[in-house]
């Protein structure tokens, strides 16, 4: 029986790495239903199931090394956000073979254990280091090991910024069911060079690794968003005691360089509000505040140490006001404005920090996936249309 009498020409996905679920959000915003989801973290799993109250029907925790292919359900698309921290700046670069990132070949044995059931479309999420782990080499594995497993692969590079007020640059890779030799792309194809969504680095990645099975299609292109950080922010009380006392606000002013000090100033008198965010990082020994003034809010972070914390200046009016980002305002800069918050604010952060931006997931499902989808189905309603005329009528 092939795959599109099995029910793949449904919209099904399986999430592995799931969180809290952004990725689920965005896929059901395209138009896609959740089958499985899978997990590792407790907490997650608590705040994934006081926002979707159907997880008791799909959601397992464990860790994915423990999962077996059969007990995926028969899915069109598996998903994967495996964990960055081995291959992001932030973390020790151990790649791979880290402790955390080296889950993504969990995930691979799972692929392999499905067989003959293995999802057509499979959809990796992970920061953009990912590309330049290890010279390119631990890139380079994954996408050779999904070619093993019968998916040619195409990659592209979405920051978050055109369809939210937060930078948060992601590379995704989509792979596919395919058959035959590796597609050969050269230097003539120079459709995808330079593109918003495939810059120089990464072209320049597939141009010199022609072994690898590629797929590259054709996208449109990205949308722009005129959202601020002004769009998102909460309406905390002048009371609350979230706002920064005065001692603290002038030690935080105090670490700011002085061509941000003076920008800061500078909208100190105006009429209305400007919003500038900042993250602590230490300079030369230092520990120094540096400021974004562009009205974007720089790329959330899960909230294992102070510095991670991203903090929000609101300034105007003869007044300097400054508190941590809400875990409201992290939720509408993810794209998740009416996602119900559960757990204290760190669980709360860690969870909207680790995960993806829900309007850059339902933009690939809308561009990519579906169309890929109905090209598989297709494809596949015509080979069954062709072996069930051979039987009946020639009796091949």
């Amino acid at each position: 029986m092939s795959n599109y009498q099995n029910g793949y020409d449904r919209r099904m996905f399986a999430e592995f790495f799931a969180g809290i679920g952004l990725m689920r959000l965005g896929l059901e915003r395209a138009g896609w239903q959740i089958a499985f989801a899978n997990d590792i973290d407790p907490t997650k799993e608590g705040i994934y199931q006081n926002h979707f109250k159907d997880s008791v029907n799909h959601f397992q925790l464990g860790d994915i090394h423990q999962l077996k292919g059969s007990q995926i359900p028969n899915v069109s698309l598996a998903t994967a956000s495996f964990p960055c921290t081995d291959l992001s700046l932030a973390g020790r670069r151990e790649g791979l073979a880290g402790s955390q990132s080296s889950a993504f070949w969990g995930f691979v044995n799972v692929l392999e254990d499905m067989g003959e059931r293995r999802p057509p479309i499979v959809l990796l999420e992970n920061v953009e280091g990912f590309l330049t782990s290890h010279n390119g080499n631990d890139f380079k594995e994954a996408l050779l090991a999904l070619n093993e497993l019968g998916y040619s692969v195409d990659a592209f590079i979405i920051d978050a910024v055109r369809f939210v007020p937060q930078s948060r640059v992601r590379l995704f890779v989509v792979g596919h069911q395919t058959a035959g030799e590796p597609e050969r792309v050269s230097e003539k194809q120079l459709s995808f060079y330079q593109s918003d969504l495939r810059p120089a680095k990464l072209a320049d990645f597939i141009l010199r690794h022609p072994e690898i099975n590629w797929n590259i299609r054709d996208l449109p292109n990205l949308p722009k968003t005129n959202s601020r950080l002004a769009d998102i922010i909460e309406k905390i009380p002048e009371t609350s005691k979230d706002w920064w006392n005065e001692e603290r606000v002038e030690y935080l002013l105090n670490q700011t360089f002085d061509r941000h000090r003076v920008l800061i100033e500078a909208a100190k008198r105006g009429n209305g509000y400007t919003y500038f965010t900042a993250f602590r990082r230490v300079r030369e020994g230092r520990s120094m505040a540096e400021i974004r003034s562009d009205g974007i809010a720089g790329c959330l972070r899960t909230p294992k140490g102070g510095s991670a914390r991203q903090i929000l200046l609101r300034v105007g009016k003869g007044k300097i006001d400054i508190r941590l980002l809400s875990p409201r305002e992290c939720a509408r800069l993810m794209g998740a404005d009416e996602y119900r918050i559960s757990g204290n604010i760190n669980q709360a952060l860690f969870g909207f920090g680790d995960a993806v931006c829900v309007p850059v997931v339902t933009w690939i499902g809308e561009n990519y996936l579906n169309p890929l989808l109905a090209e598989i189905n297709n494809i596949t309603a015509k080979q069954d249309f062709t072996h069930e005329y051979q039987t009946a009528v020639i009796g091949i």
